[in-house]
């Protein structure tokens, strides 16, 4: 019997069963997002995470920019920090466990945007040779760690 990867306990907090591997990548893969939000803010990768609000209305859209794309940038951020920081708890607190879900779906987002991946990508077997293989099996385990996270957060005990 598995036991889920991510359970909440009777005291409303998160319990983390993730191997040593896992934590390695969930403690690395934040600082290459953070690269990219820092580095290059126009790439066309990001736009998942940044999509226009008045794509026909040019200043509408700089105006709108200007108001929100800092306070947006700076949520990521923190998400990401909050990731990277906590990716060794063995328990996460509630609002961690949100700031995991906002960092793994950035991350899902501009991953799958660089790989094109679609609703087909994954009807056949992951085939090794892909030079895309490895980032598509990182994608692949981040789906399914978001889905664990939702999973544990829908999960409600009853109170006493």
């Amino acid at each position: 019997m598995r036991f889920p990867a991510v359970e909440r306990t009777p005291a409303g907090e998160f319990r983390l069963r993730l191997s040593g591997e896992e934590r390695r990548l969930l403690r690395e893969l934040p600082g290459s997002l953070r690269s990219l939000l820092d580095d290059e803010p126009r790439d066309p990768s990001l736009r998942r995470l940044f999509p226009p609000a008045y794509e026909a209305d040019e200043d509408a859209e700089a105006e709108y920019r200007a108001l929100v794309r800092d306070e947006l940038l700076e949520g990521r951020r923190a998400a990401l920090a909050t990731l990277e920081r906590t990716a060794e708890s063995e328990v996460l607190a509630e609002e961690e466990l949100h700031a995991w879900l906002g960092a793994l779906n950035d991350l899902r987002l501009v991953l799958g945007t660089r790989l094109g991946v679609t609703e087909e990508t994954y009807v056949e077997e992951l085939d090794p040779a892909d030079p895309r293989a490895h980032e598509l099996a990182v994608y692949g385990y981040l789906t399914w760690l978001q889905d664990e996270l939702v999973s544990a957060a829908a999960d409600v005990f009853p109170s006493p």
